[in-house]
């Protein structure tokens, strides 16, 4: 758990999913449904000025009644971004995601965002440890004890 998320980053890929603020929120869905992630960030050129998530099309395009293809992305996206840095260890990445009621976070290196992490990819991050750990313990059990 002590594992940084730029070990996570480069098993996944850095690869950084966004939309300008003039996207309408039909062009952030299709880019979101095109890469098939969860959510874009969106970039003012290299500034990250927001995120946009599945979430917010259902409580604030489809609560709202609004017309998507009408609508702004900076009109419903969340503007205040938390953001992590590559050294944020999984364990401080999984507290932010529950403590901040969040699912995906910008990783942001230098002042530059170079990726973006998802609570899924620590999950898998998770089930891929315990499973290593797991089969190295059975290893060691089944291969018997030296004296």
């Amino acid at each position: 758990m002590n594992a940084p998320i730029s070990a996570i980053l480069e098993r996944k890929g850095r690869q950084v999913y966004s939309v300008p603020p003039t996207a309408t929120i039909a062009e952030a869905v299709a880019e979101m449904n095109r890469h098939r992630v969860g959510s874009v960030l969106v970039m003012d050129g290299p500034r990250l000025v927001g995120i946009f998530t599945e979430r917010d099309v259902l409580r604030r395009v489809v609560g709202a009644t609004l017309d998507p293809k009408q609508t702004c992305v900076t009109d419903v996206m969340s503007a205040e971004v938390i953001t992590i840095s590559g050294d944020a260890t999984v364990e401080e990445t999984t507290r932010i995601f529950t403590e901040k009621r969040c699912r995906h976070l910008p990783v942001v290196e230098g002042g530059c965002v170079c990726g973006t992490i998802s609570i899924g990819d620590i999950t898998r991050w998770i089930g891929e440890t315990h499973r290593a750990e797991a089969e190295h313990l059975k290893n060691y059990i089944t291969s018997g004890f030296s004296a």
